[in-house]
């Protein structure tokens, strides 16, 4: 017979391991000597340790479901519960014990992990369902659209909650988008509306252009162009193809009519010359804010100059292309970099603001003209309350310019 601390063999070849219970048959051994039988199956018991070791590992530093560490726990005691091995069997069990009891506490771990991810992924839905509801109300269509997609975005990487909660956040989140969606259409249904009645107004305006360019009652119509004029800038802007072709027919109507008045007014050339002197004068000016490196610069300088280039009046009728297309050239380059500022920035909050502001010129414009008009017929009452008037449209054109300003016109 043969022993060790743990197990024996007795003369029958049949192998037994201590257990705090007492001696359990391990099994019999016959093709060998009872050293042999014993290394056997203390080899088997050191699988056994080797087997519960990888396990602690694997729940200590993996992420092994609970499920999964009991029905390994569960097989590994089933091992030891049968005796197949020479050892501490009792031990194993202890170290099976504490095993599940550390497989529970971190089941009881992941469910408070899970209910705190659970929770904040409630607080960041709420968020961004709150948020999308404010952008609902935005009329900055451009950059509250962004964002929205941007919550979709971050809304599809945030946990499902239970499906009742996900559902009705959902509800809100989305009911908020078509509300933005149908906002932001509407708008620029109205928009659309806004340039058709504009085309309207313009073609109106330049049909009684055109019928007045023959006219050879020069003061009467002169003063007509320009309440056409003050109407035109009232109006807003029409479809972009529509304006430009309007425009050129409306200043064409202007130019005949101008230009024949030029022709009959001959002494007047010698003013015409010194209104050329001064105009080549400001093309001078204006030609030097090209290159365009600061728009909003450029654009204010070269309003001024327009200013006073208006305000200078008729150049002889041969000179007048050249130096008119030196004044377009520069307009041109500055068109060109508002288009590509116009691009970058929001516009159909800048065409409201244009419309607005053109509108606001018109009124301010026209009430001048009333006031010279009133003082010139000397009824200065009229005048003091027109001018009062024009205070308050002035306040509001400032504002207006300023708000233009923002969108880099």
């Amino acid at each position: 017979m043969s022993s060790d601390p743990w197990g024996r063999v007795d003369e029958t070849g049949t192998v037994y391991v201590r257990t705090s219970d007492g001696e359990q048959v391990v099994g019999s051994w016959q093709a060998g000597t009872p050293e042999e039988a014993l290394a056997y199956f203390e080899r088997k018991y050191e699988g056994l340790v080797v087997e519960i070791g990888l396990l602690e590992k694997r729940v200590r530093t993996t992420d092994l479901s609970a499920k999964d560490a009991q029905t390994a726990i569960d097989h590994l005691r089933t091992q030891v519960d049968e005796h197949h091995a020479v050892g501490d069997l009792d031990a194993l069990r202890v170290r099976l014990d504490k095993l599940v009891t550390t497989v529970e506490s971190r089941r009881e771990e992941r469910k408070v992990a899970k209910a705190k991810q659970t929770d904040e992924a409630r607080a960041a839905k709420d968020a961004l369902v709150v948020e999308a509801e404010q952008l609902a109300q935005s009329d900055q269509w451009r950059s509250a659209g962004e964002r929205l997609r941007a919550l979709v975005d971050i809304w599809k990487g945030l946990p499902r909650l239970d499906r009742k909660s996900d559902d009705e956040l959902w509800h809100r989140f989305s009911h908020a988008r078509s509300a933005f969606s149908k906002r932001r259409k509407a708008h620029f249904a109205s928009l659309d509306a806004q340039r058709e009645d504009a085309r309207k107004v313009k073609e109106k305006l330049v049909a009684e252009a055109e019928s007045l360019s023959k006219s050879t009652d020069w003061g009467p119509t002169a003063a007509r162009y320009r309440e056409l004029m003050a109407d035109w800038k009232a109006a807003g802007r029409a479809q972009r193809e529509s304006e430009d072709d309007l425009w050129n027919r409306f200043r064409g109507a202007q130019d005949v009519f101008f230009a024949a008045r030029s022709e009959v007014f001959a002494e007047r050339d010698a003013e015409q010359v010194e209104n050329l002197k001064l105009k080549e004068e400001l093309a001078d000016e204006a030609e030097k804010l090209v290159p365009i490196t600061d728009l909003k610069a450029a654009r204010a300088a070269f309003r001024s100059l327009n200013e006073r280039w208006e305000a200078i009046g008729h150049v002889p009728r041969d000179a007048r292309p050249k130096v008119e297309g030196r004044m377009h050239s520069v307009e041109r380059a500055i068109q060109e970099a508002e288009e590509g500022e116009w691009r970058r920035t929001n516009p159909e909050a800048r065409a409201r603001a244009a419309g607005l502001t053109g509108q606001l010129q018109a009124a301010v414009d026209k009430l001048r003209e009333q006031i010279d008009a009133a003082r010139a017929a000397g009824n200065n009452a009229k005048a003091d309350k027109l001018s009062r008037e024009l205070e308050g449209r002035q306040a509001l054109l400032d504002q207006a310019l300023k708000g233009l300003e923002e969108f880099g016109g």
